[in-house]
């Protein structure tokens, strides 16, 4: 087995994670032959307009899911959960319990991969128990694939918005003992932490480049899925370049956005104050956990992450009365003046909803990860 990979971040994380995952697997001597399927970890910590409840979900907030690894059913935010050696997996059936909302049973459907929770809601040390199990029933060896690279924080950048989720992922896996890599996907295309000052805390990190079949793995969840990093990051090794205008930022496309570097755990951690804080001091709950990272970085670990640029209203007669012309002259008014524009931030600013993507993406003729404006 290829080991466990770990979406360091939740959300759109896991579809850039398959990529990694099939660059990292990829056998020179047989490029056409069979594709192991990897096993990939994840939060179920989203966006607001994907789930509408606060913080990351753990087990008691979905029905449907599958054990492993000698776990049981439960925990959740309150505690509890895979407490033991056990962990539990997403399948294309299980359901977010209303009002919570999730986007991960359907990634279990579109993705190659089997998908597990993470469930941090039982603490570092449970959570770090769940990792092992997870490890030891796909051969032992970790690799933790961060999109964009705010996993390498130093606390203090004036764009960074969510480093709590990626600091608990580089501790659990200390803890864990486990030999862990860390790979860094996209320098800088998540907004939080700039190309330029990544590329210098990668120095010395031989990166790889996917090809288009790695990314290609990943489309049917990117036709569907609001990720903007993790489609930045394929439409990148598609070939895009420029400039691209996402929720909250304008992101650059350059030769350097393709690569995946890799670096050891330790220099991760190295890096990054709040890991390092949370080695030191063991919280013992997610609560803890997260008023550290709040005291560290002024941000506070479990506050969703919001956007800053409102949804506007929806257009009469919906989407089945778009006008393609008109659409795409709003979207280049709204990108302004950028070559691309992700497919979320291209529904919100048609007064659409991340679910209403795929009809977009129909209505527009596109089926690339982002829509080219120029």
């Amino acid at each position: 087995m290829s080991g466990l990979y770990i979406a360091a971040g939740g959300g759109g994380d896991p579809v850039g994670t398959l990529i990694a995952a099939r660059t990292l697997t990829a056998n020179p001597a047989d490029p056409a032959g069979p594709a192991e399927v990897p096993r990939i970890a994840t939060y179920a910590w989203e966006r607001p307009e994907v789930d509408p409840t606060s913080g990351p979900l753990g087990e008691r907030d979905f029905d449907g899911l599958v054990h492993g690894g000698g776990g049981r059913e439960g925990g959740g935010r309150g505690g509890g959960g895979s407490g033991g050696r056990g962990f539990a997996a997403f399948t294309p059936a299980t359901r977010a319990r209303p009002p919570a909302g999730s986007t991960m049973p359907a990634l279990a459907g579109d993705l190659p991969a089997r998908l597990m929770l993470l469930d941090p809601g039982p603490g570092l040390s449970s959570l770090a128990r769940q990792i092992e199990a997870m490890a030891e029933a796909a051969g032992g060896r970790i690799r933790i694939v961060d999109i964009g690279g705010d996993i390498l924080t130093h606390g203090d950048e004036p764009d960074l918005c969510s480093p709590f989720g990626d600091a608990l992922t580089l501790a659990a896996c200390h803890l864990t003992g486990i030999p862990t890599t860390v790979h860094i996907a996209g320098p800088g295309l998540d907004g939080e932490i700039g190309e330029q000052a990544l590329l210098e805390r990668l120095a010395g990190s031989h990166p790889l480049v996917p090809d288009r079949d790695a990314a290609a793995a990943a489309a049917r969840a990117l036709a569907w899925h609001p990720s903007e990093a993790s489609a930045l990051w394929a439409a990148a090794i598609h070939g895009a370049r420029g400039t691209v205008r996402t929720v909250n930022n304008v992101i650059r496309l350059t030769d350097v956005s393709p690569r995946l570097y890799p670096l050891p755990l330790q220099e991760a951690i190295g890096h990054n104050p709040v890991a390092r804080a949370l080695v030191d001091e063991q919280p013992a709950t997610l609560a803890a956990a997260a008023d550290l990272s709040h005291r560290l970085t002024g941000i506070p670990g479990l506050a969703s992450e919001r956007t800053r640029t409102p949804r506007q209203e929806p257009p009469a007669g919906g989407i089945a009365a778009l006008d393609r012309d008109v659409a795409m002259k709003t979207l280049r008014e709204a990108a302004d003046g950028a070559d691309h524009i992700t497919l979320r931030h291209a529904a919100r600013a048609l007064g659409l909803t991340w679910t209403d993507i795929p009809a977009l993406r129909a209505a527009l003729t596109t089926d690339t990860p982002l829509l080219r404006l120029t």
